[in-house]
């Protein structure tokens, strides 16, 4: 019986510690870790830029607005109205709680419609029956990283941009929209790397900002290898490393992360400069609309295209009106308003060049202003008679805009390698027109590189087409532009 009566003890006793190690307490909270105790943690979500890959709207342009939810809280944009793209910022700040590490956030993208708003698509995920359009996102705040359908590593279209070309379905219309954002929280000394990083990882005082320390002395700072997943403490090459084999270093990344390049990411970066009116008033300038339909060919497959034409500082500029710029007139061009006159100028393994004049023969091309002759590696650079443009407009009846990015394309196709014979569809001067042979016999070649397309498809061919096709996309060389 006493056996019984202990063993019955006991078990109550187990019962009730079970119960009370079961039941959360105030104590239990309390021994949480404050993952920042210098500040309230808020987190913040910024749309920073949308642009339409599709045609979204077939009978006028998109109604765009973003749907962003934070632990289940849910906040809606204002609508940017008739625009396939737009650049103005709009971002939303949730205070989180201090202890918990991950914070779960969507990101929808809608176009407002009478009666019923079309969800576009945003998502690496193939579109099926109205799933795989939003993007799911865990930000950790130990880290100040995110990850799930956008992440730092083994993202093609880059951290911090979504693209819905990424189910690879990029010759379907599928809505496809590319959009921007950044995720981060409040820090109190305001370099952007989390408290719990310096503390466990970094071994930086919290309470002193770091921007701009390099305490591995490889020319990179704090800032920027915490935000690509280096460690600031161990030296990398970042002169020779390049990830994303776009033939832009680490370092070179870096000296233009102020233009939002992307170590993971190809870029291409492009300096424009125009010849100033001509004495009867016409103008040399490529408008503006033409730099957006060119990216989105660009954009569609994760190269994202980075123009200046005065908005980096060195582009836009405008050179002297001359009635007919000769080919010794374009080095000199190139010379004196891409190179400064410094043959080591550090824009010259970054940019490619492009030179709008008045007139020129031939009436564009592609060259490198380092060497004779003009095609072959090295070719960096363009130049395009503003002339030709607009007799090429009314002639074919295609609007301005779209004639200039035609011949742009067509230019930068050559300083990725793409040339006269290589392959040989490219730039035949017997594939233009129907009576001669060449126009039938590289008919499957649908590029813009090819004189049959080049004002009628604004895109270089994938190979998928048949005989004699060539895969331009493939094919592409990055490095082409700086050989020397």
């Amino acid at each position: 019986m006493k056996k019984i009566i202990t063993i019955l003890l006991v078990g109550i006793f187990l019962l009730q510690s079970f119960c009370i190690s079961a039941k959360p307490t105030n104590t239990t909270k309390d021994l949480q870790e404050d993952l920042d105790p210098l500040v309230d943690l808020e987190i913040t979500v910024n749309i920073s830029a949308i642009r339409a890959l599709d045609p979204v709207d077939k009978y006028s342009d998109p109604d765009f607005y973003v749907k962003v939810t934070i632990n289940n809280e849910e906040y809606s944009s204002p609508t940017w109205e008739d625009t396939t793209y737009q650049y103005n910022s709009w971002k939303v700040t949730q205070d989180v709680p201090d202890e918990e590490e991950l914070v779960y956030i969507t990101l929808q993208l809608f176009d407002k419609n009478v009666g019923l708003d079309k969800q576009c698509d945003i998502s690496p995920r193939v579109n099926k029956e109205k799933q795989g359009l939003t993007v799911n996102l865990v930000y950790n705040v130990k880290t100040g990283h995110w990850h799930g359908d956008d992440a730092v590593l083994g993202d093609a279209s880059g951290y911090g941009r979504l693209n819905g070309c990424d189910d690879n379905n990029i010759y379907i219309e599928e809505d496809d929209c590319e959009l921007w954002f950044n995720i981060f929280q409040n820090d109190y000394d305001n370099d952007n790397i989390p408290y719990w990083m310096e503390e466990n990882i970094y071994g930086t005082d919290p309470n002193i900002d770091n921007t701009g320390d390099d305490t591995d002395n490889d020319m990179i700072p704090i800032e920027w290898e915490h935000l690509w997943g280096y460690h600031p403490n161990i030296w990398d090459d970042h002169k020779q490393l390049d990830p994303d084999h776009d033939s832009l270093s680490n370092f070179e990344e870096y000296l233009t992360s102020q233009w939002d390049s992307n170590p993971f990411r190809r870029d291409l970066f492009l300096e424009l400069d125009y010849m100033e009116d001509s004495h009867n008033g016409e103008k040399s300038i490529m408008p503006n609309e033409s730099k957006e339909i060119l990216k989105n060919p660009y954009h569609r497959h994760n190269i994202v295209v980075h123009i200046d034409s005065g908005e980096m500082m060195c582009g836009g500029e405008i050179i002297p009106f001359d009635n007919k710029t000769n080919s010794e007139g374009v080095y000199q061009l190139y010379n004196e308003y891409f190179l400064h006159g410094d043959t080591d100028y550090w824009r010259r393994s970054i940019f490619h060049y492009g030179l709008f004049v008045f007139d020129c023969i031939p009436a564009g091309y592609g060259f490198s202003g380092e060497r004779v002759p003009f095609y072959g590696p090295g070719t960096n650079s363009f130049v395009i008679s503003s002339k030709h443009m607009r007799e090429i407009s009314q002639k074919t009846r295609k609007p301005l805009e779209y004639v200039y990015s035609s011949a742009m394309m067509h230019e930068i196709g050559h300083s990725f390698g793409i040339r006269l014979g290589n392959p040989f569809g490219c730039d035949g001067q017997f594939t233009k027109y129907p009576w001669q042979i060449g126009y039938w016999i590289f008919r499957n070649y649908k590029s813009i590189m090819n004189y049959r397309f080049t004002y009628k498809i604004l895109d270089y061919s994938d190979g998928s087409h048949g005989r004699r096709d060539h895969d331009d996309w493939a094919n592409l060389d990055f490095s082409h532009f700086e050989a020397q």
